[in-house]
């Protein structure tokens, strides 16, 4: 396998499914031959939400590049920032909300795997 440097700026941002002013870029997955992980940027705009949903089988690991946050995971709420990380199990219910002026941008590091299943539990 070669090496690979992508620029964030060259990779297309795709709306994020039932979000409000939330992109997803996947900067290296399944095409370019990963074998272990994904990674994906989100950002959220001023106003920008994620519904609460969850992946039965796909532990996240996420990092906060800009911005602040706010997260809910399982009961917890928590207002996140840049250079914090956060660890969402498989099967927890989360959510994400900007009500700042700002807009947020995050890594999401997720296994690779066969399948992905999103249940939403919100509108």
């Amino acid at each position: 396998m070669d090496v690979l440097v992508r620029s964030q700026e060259g990779v297309p941002a795709h709306p994020v499914e039932r979000s409000q002013d939330a992109f997803v870029q996947v900067l290296i997955g399944p095409e370019d031959g990963t074998v272990h992980a994904v990674v994906r940027r989100f950002t959220l705009l001023p106003g920008g939400r994620i519904p609460r949903h969850k992946h039965p089988t796909v532990q996240h690991q996420q990092y906060v590049i800009s911005g602040r946050v706010r997260v809910g995971v399982g009961t917890e709420v928590r207002e996140v920032k840049a250079g914090d990380a956060l660890l969402i199990p498989p099967d927890t219910p989360h959510w994400y909300e900007n009500p700042n002026d700002e807009p947020v941008s995050f890594l999401c590091i997720i296994p690779r795997t066969s399948g992905y299943a999103t249940l939403w539990l919100d509108d």
